[in-house]
């Protein structure tokens, strides 16, 4: 067994040993939908390989490797704890000695910080945890040191965006020059992990001075507006409030930071920051008549929209995963709405002749179509 980062490891996770060392009845029919998953992440790795190697992302019809995030391997990347997991160690090989020799930060290209520390910083480390190769960590810690810039402003609010090569950071003028909710509140998982790692301070200490700006301006109903001012901290009144794009991610890292920091009294703050949000989401929740469809609205000043984003469908899985805080009754409320709310998003894709869901869906007076917009 290895001992990394909290957690122990076998050298080479295997569920049939799993299985003989915990006595564990085998189940055939979750076994072979073991197996048609692990297919899948097949189908799509190879096609990844044969047709976009190294590249950031397949098009799939063309079959052509693009960079849409600056040349990172963000699939390679994003893949590798999936390939250990997944007991692929030929794939996981391949890719990790890609990382090794190829995998370059030093871009003159304007990287978002949200999706880079997402993809690129959580894949690392997640491959680190897993395999304890420390190449992972190094790796991890360069692209983490050439995103720091984008914390450089009066509020320690981020800029959304940075060049990796030299440094400069700033947001993008459609917004106004404003720095967006998800963008900035969703770094510290990977932060704090690489701080945990590293024992270097500066990470943590970063985003987490974000949470503090955040608090000052917490407002009662816990929905913060999608556009923050990255030197006064103030928020942009009128402006959208939502848990689709631009909004979602930062809720659910309030309730995961709190779970990563073993629910102690340290990340208490971020649970009820949390609880307060999810308050507000009730108060922006509606339900269809007579379909019986729950949605989660967006909200515009004291305007309510009924739109809800496919981005909003994690919000099931964020209620199931919290839950378990609340007191008996209130968990009860909580895992109906996850529930309600996961039939929805459910019909979202049931609904389409691909079975693939629209970007967002509008509800009309309480009657809904299914309709993607």
């Amino acid at each position: 067994m290895t001992r990394m980062a909290g957690i122990y490891l076998d050298e080479s996770p295997n569920i049939e040993n799993i299985i003989k060392k915990h006595h564990l009845e085998i189940d055939h029919v979750n076994n072979a939908r073991r197996e048609k998953v692990k297919e899948a992440m097949l189908h799509a790795w190879n096609s990844y390989v044969k047709y976009a190697w190294g590249h950031d992302e397949l098009q799939p019809q063309s079959k052509n490797g693009v960079n849409s995030f600056g040349g990172l391997g963000a699939t390679l990347v994003d893949s590798l704890d999936t390939l250990y997991i997944m007991g692929l160690k030929e794939e996981f090989k391949k890719a990790r000695d890609w990382v090794a020799e190829s995998l370059d930060f030093d871009k003159d290209y304007e990287a978002s910080v949200f999706e880079t520390t997402i993809r690129v910083v959580g894949g690392l480390l997640s491959a680190y945890d897993l395999s304890a190769d420390k190449i992972f960590l190094e790796k991890a810690r360069d692209i983490t040191d050439r995103l720091l810039p984008a914390w450089d402003t009066s509020s320690g609010i981020p800029y959304n965006r940075i060049n990796l090569a030299q440094g400069k950071a700033s947001n993008p003028g459609w917004n106004g020059g404003n720095s967006i909710l998800a963008d900035s509140g969703t770094e510290q998982l990977e932060f704090i992990a690489l701080s945990q790692r590293t024992g270097d301070q500066k990470y943590q200490q970063k985003v987490e001075n974000v949470i503090r700006q955040f608090q000052k301006i917490f407002p009662s109903d816990g929905l913060l507006p999608i556009n923050i001012n990255p030197h006064s901290g103030a928020v942009k009144s009128y402006s959208t409030i939502t848990f689709g794009a631009m909004g979602d991610s930062f809720y659910e890292y309030l309730l995961k930071v709190w779970i990563q920091g073993n629910k102690t009294e340290s990340v208490k703050h971020y649970r009820q920051m949390w609880e307060t949000s999810m308050e507000g989401l009730l108060s922006l929740t509606r339900k269809t008549s007579p379909s019986n469809f729950y949605y989660v609205c967006e909200k515009n000043g004291d305007s309510l929209s009924e739109k809800m984003d496919e981005l909003a469908c994690f919000v099931p899985g964020m209620l199931a995963l919290g839950a378990s805080g609340y007191s008996p009754e209130k968990a009860e409320q909580i895992m109906n709405l996850a529930e309600e709310l996961a039939w929805t998003c459910y019909n979202f894709y049931q609904s389409t002749p691909t079975k693939l869901a629209g970007e967002n869906y509008y509800f009309h007076g309480g009657q809904v179509s299914l309709q993607p917009v």
